[in-house]
């Protein structure tokens, strides 16, 4: 049995919040530099921000797959609700 996919759009829809989130927080750095030092004042911000990110999105779609992968199989009886034979 193959495990199941999750869809692109399902994972997109989920990560929605956060990637607005991202991109203000790019902006904000950005408009934080100081007048001509756009670049320099905020390169290295943005990039741990996007580390950051990436981090979150890697994690959030491996989650989703065990998600799916989980939701897939029925949960297993344990032994303790089971009948004991003869019962």
């Amino acid at each position: 049995m193959e495990t199941p996919r999750v869809p692109p759009r399902e994972f997109v829809d989920s990560m929605k919040e956060e990637m607005e989130r991202y991109l203000e927080e790019v902006m904000e750095a950005v408009n934080n530099a100081v007048d001509g030092e756009w670049i320099s004042g905020s390169e290295e911000q943005v990039r741990d921000i996007a580390a950051q990110m990436r981090q979150r999105i890697f994690e959030r779609a491996v989650q989703k797959r065990v998600d799916a992968a989980e939701a897939a199989f029925p949960p297993s009886a344990r032994s303790g609700d089971r009948q004991a034979v003869g019962e």
